[in-house]
């Protein structure tokens, strides 16, 4: 099996750029792209930037224990890791 790196950091603080440059200059990488229960904001693509669920949706996910890792991070907001896309990265 792989290794796995994980970029945990508030909102805003960069993460995504350091991905991207990363996934840049090492094609090897994957991205595990998150689950939300909020809506899209700008030009935010399903499946390309996050996975957009209805609030129902995240929380019958949760129930089917389909998360690897899973917060409400903000008052019913929540994100979280589909097993489906380490399966998949895997």
């Amino acid at each position: 099996m792989g290794q796995v790196i994980i970029f945990s950091a508030p909102s805003g603080s960069g993460k995504t750029t350091i991905v991207r440059e990363l996934l840049r200059r090492f094609p090897r990488f994957e991205f595990s792209v998150s689950a939300t229960c909020r809506a899209p904001r700008g030009a935010e693509r399903d499946g390309v930037d996050y996975h957009f669920l209805t609030p129902d949706e995240f929380r019958e996910a949760v129930r089917a224990d389909r998360f690897v890792e899973w917060e409400e991070v903000y008052a019913g907001c929540c994100y979280g890791t589909l097993r489906s896309e380490v399966e998949r990265i895997w």
